[in-house]
């Protein structure tokens, strides 16, 4: 399945943005879906994901209450909704799948996001 993300930009402090990550080529139905992030100089950390059904979620504790993570089967997307924003979220957004909850195998481009102080 190939994977693109969008829906990064510039927000202040406290803002919002809404990350979707549309999917081809196969059907998502059957992945796990997730997001990463990295932030300058820094390796990659995992930010959240969803089950297949959308019945189970997990996120990072420093997300956690802030950040929700959906899915839309019918539209072979998924997102990431960013509330509360801070400067510590800058990083690029990476959206990822596993096939039937395996190993994440499958990567977007990423997304920046950038949040000023």
């Amino acid at each position: 399945v190939q994977l693109q993300a969008c829906g990064g930009g510039v927000v202040q402090a406290g803002g919002s943005l809404r990350l979707s990550c549309a999917a081809s080529g196969r059907t998502i139905s059957s992945y796990t879906m997730a997001w990463f992030r990295q932030a300058p100089g820094k390796e990659r950390h995992f930010v959240t994901s969803i089950s297949s059904s959308s019945s189970s979620s997990y996120y990072a504790d420093s997300v956690r209450g802030r950040f929700t993570i959906s899915r839309d089967n019918a539209k072979n997307t998924a997102y990431l909704q960013m509330n509360s924003l801070k400067p510590e979220d800058t990083a690029v957004y990476f959206c990822a799948a596993a096939y039937n909850g395996r190993s994440y195998e499958s990567w977007g481009q990423g997304t920046q996001v950038t949040v000023s102080s």
